[in-house]
């Protein structure tokens, strides 16, 4: 390439840097040629600097405008937001993209290739709550108060609705609770009608489903889906759900856009319990670098990130202890870069 692209990565906590240098050396291999501003965040930053979020980190991403990023973790019981929350909120990231794609066939569920669509900013995840004192316990009562906007729910589902056309999908599900929660998420839904009817309605078949009902035709029969688009909450349940079709959160990468950034990311957690023992599974936080390679235009190059992904499974038999295989994470990435070089 004749020219490097200016990218923050920041390798989190956990097994983060682990599955994050095996990911460069997918990269690397590829022949993309970033230019990383490597930057801590989560535990790593609070022992450092006393923030899980610390200014420079913020200042990187208004600069480059693309990150990715290993898991962080928030510090328990000691009033610290979590930093992912935070990064959302600071980058106005209101969309988030998870796609559910079956890597390893044979299991219980084959063939499954969803997409979820979740609002990323407003609901419940706000984080408008206190509690209300009664009988001498200042902690009697709990309240939060969830907040949906027509002009963010417009803003997430045109995003939806445009993805999924461009990737030729066929129908989207608007998932939703407006028969209890009428306004909440009735307003979700209302807009999903207006915007279908105005602008999509024969590109792509609309579908609506109330969120339980959702769960249920997930576990029994998610061929019927192709993708689903929905609030933040709803969101955040049903794509860990779909992640459980195709192996678990160890296949589950995730894309956090929004008007002037992108930030990329495993949607698993840090796993303190296995960090440093050199046995993760990279592959979330690599399929998350092919979304970013998909957002930056560079198609070819993220085809060949997720061909090389299913050859190192399927024709090597290559796999991590969690996919049932025997290879540790430097094993499957240099199966992997072997992959890519020779593919």
């Amino acid at each position: 390439m004749s020219s490097r692209i200016a990218a923050t990565l920041i390798p989190g906590d956990g097994i983060g840097p682990e599955i994050v240098e095996a990911t460069l050396a997918a990269l690397e291999a590829l022949g993309v040629d970033f230019d990383w501003d490597i930057q801590q965040a989560g535990l790593a930053a609070v022992r450092s600097v006393g923030d899980p979020l610390p200014d420079a980190v913020l200042d990187s991403i208004r600069r480059t405008r693309l990150a990715l990023k290993g898991p962080l973790e928030t510090p328990s019981g000691s009033g610290y937001r979590s930093s992912n929350v935070r990064l959302r909120e600071a980058f106005k990231l209101y969309a988030n993209v998870r796609p559910a794609r079956t890597l390893i066939p044979g299991g219980r569920y084959d063939n499954i290739d969803l997409m979820v669509y979740r609002e990323n900013l407003e609901g419940l995840y706000m984080g408008y709550e206190h509690y209300i004192a009664m009988d001498g316990d200042p902690e009697a009562v709990a309240i939060a108060t969830g907040v949906n906007t027509r002009q963010g729910s417009h803003r997430l589902l045109e995003y939806a609705f445009e993805h999924a056309i461009a990737l030729g999908r066929k129908k989207i599900a608007v998932v939703h609770k407006a028969n209890i929660m009428k306004a909440l998420t009735g307003i979700f839904l209302d807009e999903a009608r207006k915007l279908y009817q105005q602008r999509y309605q024969g590109r792509i078949e609309m579908q609506e489903v109330i969120i339980d009902a959702c769960a249920m035709k997930l576990v029994l029969n998610p061929w019927q889906f192709d993708a689903l688009v929905t609030t933040n909450l709803f969101g955040d349940i049903l794509s860990d759900l779909v992640a459980g079709l195709v192996g678990g959160l160890g296949m589950a990468p995730g894309a956090n856009i929004g008007a002037d950034a992108a930030i990329f990311e495993a949607v698993h957690g840090s796993a303190p319990d296995i960090a440093g023992k050199g046995i993760a599974n990279p592959v979330a936080l690599m399929l998350a670098a092919a979304m970013m390679l998909d957002h930056l235009k560079l198609n070819d190059a993220a085809t060949r990130l997720r061909q090389a992904i299913n050859d190192t499974f399927n024709v090597d038999g290559v796999r991590t202890g969690d996919l049932g295989g025997t290879a540790d994470t430097k094993a499957f990435t240099k199966a992997l870069v072997a992959r890519i070089r020779n593919g």
